[in-house]
């Protein structure tokens, strides 16, 4: 990944850390972080919300106070917390992951297995500004769902088993039952599209759900979006493409669409969008891209 870098001395940082993450990946994680900041003689700030408000708000007040960095632990949904705390700031954002997805420890090659391996590597101290999406004030880092994959997210958030990628591959099998195409309005940079879809999802980065690579081609810091729409499929030839998305090499087939802009409109009726594997708003959204908003530890 490209883009402006700089080293940066961590003396005290807040360490944000979602306790339930990965069926309790998240404690054991926090507990293996804070021993290499500790042994680093780096002070840590431990922070852990009773629920999500509260977890933002601990967050606001030690950036406030002037910690070194933010660190969150967990997954993309704690990447997400972060990134509203301290986009646009000059606080840079730190990611041990111990979560489902852990798609943005995925993009800057962290380990997604060693907590303290993730963690040694913060400790450099080497920030990269990336860009974000933002929408009415909300920031996301990875890509937003707004159709079949977001249907498939929701389903995978209320199921208890199984852990990791299983579980988006059995919602998606489930969610392939009942699904049928939607009818999309699109504006694109200005230029209005109409289209019947199974989805339409607006990347920051190339992937979600645990390296679903959907938005392929997606760039951190090229100040863009990429918005992609997989139009209508049998459920046989959803099923045959689904491996490929995992690769990228889905982008040949010929129900495949790619655009990339600058800012990007969708309406759809009865669609509640997900980013960052987050429910993050019901359509119509306007996302803009939001160049080198977050300074990431990696």
């Amino acid at each position: 990944m490209a883009g402006s870098e700089e080293r940066r001395v961590l003396r005290e940082v807040a360490l944000l850390t979602n306790p339930t993450a990965g069926k309790g990946r998240g404690a054991r994680a926090r507990a293996e972080a804070m021993a290499v900041l500790s042994r680093a003689g780096v002070t840590v700030r431990d922070l852990v919300g009773r629920d999500r408000m509260e977890a933002e708000s601990l967050a606001r007040a030690a950036v406030a106070g002037g910690v070194d960095a933010l660190v969150v632990v967990g997954g993309d949904g704690m990447v997400h917390l972060g990134a509203q705390v301290v986009a646009g700031t000059a606080t840079p954002l730190g990611v041990v992951p111990a979560g489902t997805g852990n798609d943005v420890a995925r993009y800057v090659d962290l380990s997604r297995t060693d907590a303290a391996a993730a963690t040694r590597r913060l400790l450099t101290g080497e920030v990269r500004e990336i860009d974000l999406a933002v929408s009415e004030g909300r920031y996301y880092a990875t890509v937003l769902c707004a159709g079949f994959d977001a249907a498939v997210n929701e389903r995978a958030n209320h199921m208890t088993w199984p852990r990791g990628q299983m579980r988006y591959n059995l919602a998606t099998l489930a969610e392939l039952r009942t699904f049928s195409p939607l009818d999309y309005v699109l504006d694109l940079d200005g230029t209005e599209l109409r289209v019947t879809a199974l989805m339409v999802s607006v990347g920051n980065g190339p992937s979600f759900g645990g390296g679903l690579r959907i938005t392929e081609g997606a760039e951190l810091d090229d100040g863009l979006l990429d918005v992609v729409i997989i139009k209508p499929l049998s459920r046989l030839e959803l099923v045959r493409t689904y491996p490929k998305l995992f690769s990228g090499t889905h982008t040949t087939h010929p129900q495949y669409e790619h655009h990339r802009v600058r800012q990007v409109r969708i309406e759809a009726s009865g669609v509640v969008s997900y980013a960052d594997g987050e429910r993050f708003g019901p359509l119509p959204l306007t996302v803009e891209a939001a160049p080198r908003a977050l300074r990431l530890l990696c």
